[in-house]
């Protein structure tokens, strides 16, 4: 919907348009002037935005050629009838080549939220008390594979080879946007070893905070339970120094691996022997309430009279 604005007050331009006794007559680019015989009014369109579910505004499109300065006006009388509709937030989704509107953003209180690629996300609370928008996200995610063959109590590992201390370690590295948790230890694996395998459960999540790695920012590692498909290793040299099967009670009882390494190792011991049920996390994919969409849900399963 369109809306103009007209001497201090809105008036709505789809269904209704400014209804004047008075003749128009076209003005610049991006308004039209009003002639009443004794003033000029001015119509100005606003910016295009669309209103999420929190009741907030996002604006992705701009004009191509608009000036800073202009821009500020435009943005000036937008945020003036957001406000008047009880709107609680501005993004602005800022394309490379338009960065001089961030300026004209700038005086109006947006500051920058997050950039990704070729633009540039400003936000501004509007609405009544403190900010209440998000931060940006502040984690990443790696995951590791304990790739397990039950035949032999036997567990996948490797040595990186940018590491201070060459410790026993399951292959792992970040997961991509958009990529599932089981999806990047199988992918993980693969690059990092050339053993080809399958996504079982969910073992252990390990939350650090101001991580070196992660630009100081807070860091999920989370360590999945895969099955072999393929056994005969081809590692990486330029990830790793060495990769094995390595006996799981030997990587318990080393000194030359991580605590949660070791740790994890203890933990497939027990499930090895008294069975994985018992230490798996399994995951189900569950609709979420966002019509079309899913979600994946880790958790122990209950037993199957409990269901």
């Amino acid at each position: 919907m369109v809306f103009w604005m007209m001497s201090g007050g809105f008036c709505r331009g789809s269904a209704v348009l400014c209804r004047l006794s008075s003749v128009f007559r076209s003005g610049s680019a991006g308004s039209v002037r009003f002639g009443s015989g004794c003033q000029e009014r001015v119509c100005r369109p606003l910016l295009s935005g669309t209103v999420d579910r929190f009741g907030g505004v996002t604006v992705r499109d701009f004009p191509p050629d608009i000036s800073e300065d202009e821009f500020a006006e435009l943005l000036s009388v937008s945020l003036r009838q957001w406000r008047s509709e009880r709107r609680v937030a501005v993004w602005l989704h800022v394309p490379l080549a338009l960065s001089r509107v961030c300026s004209g953003a700038a005086r109006h209180g947006f500051f920058f939220h997050h950039a990704r690629g070729d633009r540039a996300v400003l936000s501004l609370w509007v609405g009544p008390g403190d900010d209440r928008l998000p931060a940006f996200a502040t984690h990443q995610v790696g995951v590791a594979g304990a790739v397990v063959d039950e035949s032999n109590g036997k567990v996948l590992v490797v040595q990186d080879r940018n590491k201070t201390t060459n410790a026993w370690k399951f292959p792992g590295g970040l997961s991509d946007l958009g990529e599932n948790i089981g999806e990047t230890a199988v992918r993980e694996v693969f690059e990092e070893t050339g053993i080809r395998s399958e996504f079982r459960s969910l073992l252990s999540v390990r939350q650090q905070h101001d991580h070196p790695g992660a630009f100081g920012m807070s860091d999920m590692y989370l360590i999945c339970r895969l099955s072999p498909l393929s056994y005969d290793i081809d590692f990486c040299t330029q990830e790793c120094v060495r990769c094995e099967w390595l006996d799981l009670r030997a990587l318990a009882d080393t000194s030359e691996t991580t605590p949660i390494t070791s740790r994890v190792a203890k933990l497939l011991l027990y499930g090895l022997g008294s069975g994985f049920h018992n230490i798996d996390l399994a995951m189900e994919t569950l609709p979420a309430v966002y019509s079309g969409s899913f979600y994946q849900l880790y958790h122990r399963r209950l037993p199957e009279t409990s269901q």
